[in-house]
């Protein structure tokens, strides 16, 4: 049995490197790879722990690690959490691959099983990203 996610409130000002030292999850070697993904997608992106969990920003947060998903490792697409013209409008993002559940016009998720799973959808996935930062304000 995989053991438990454990997480703990990040102090102020706390890295993603430190946090992920200090993390417990069974699924860390995906955590990892996902956040070399997401930072190799475009060299604008940055990192930062929020929500207490990995969260990347260019102008502003537009992806959210979701550590608590019940099978794998999530990973929420925003637009930032402040109300703008995309949160009533939404806006058409290409997915060929079906990778995204939409929860709301500003928000999706996807989900990653495994690692086997990630370098499947690697190349999709890095376009959704790339795509998804084009409609940041």
């Amino acid at each position: 049995m995989k053991p438990k996610a454990q997480t703990s409130k990040p102090a102020a000002g706390e890295s993603v490197d430190d946090f992920l030292a200090a993390l417990v999850h069974p699924h860390k070697q995906e955590i990892a790879a996902l956040r070399q993904i997401i930072l190799a997608a475009d060299r604008s992106i940055r990192e930062a722990i929020k929500w207490n969990a990995p969260s990347f920003h260019t102008s502003d947060h537009f992806a959210t690690m979701n550590l608590r998903a019940k099978h794998g490792v999530g990973i929420i697409l925003h637009f930032g959490a402040k109300k703008t013209a995309i949160s009533s409008t939404g806006v058409a993002i290409p997915d060929p691959q079906s990778l995204l559940e939409w929860l709301a016009k500003d928000r999706a998720t996807v989900t990653f099983r495994d690692t086997t799973d990630i370098e499947a959808k690697r190349e999709a996935f890095t376009a959704l990203v790339r795509e998804w930062i084009r409609h940041l304000g």
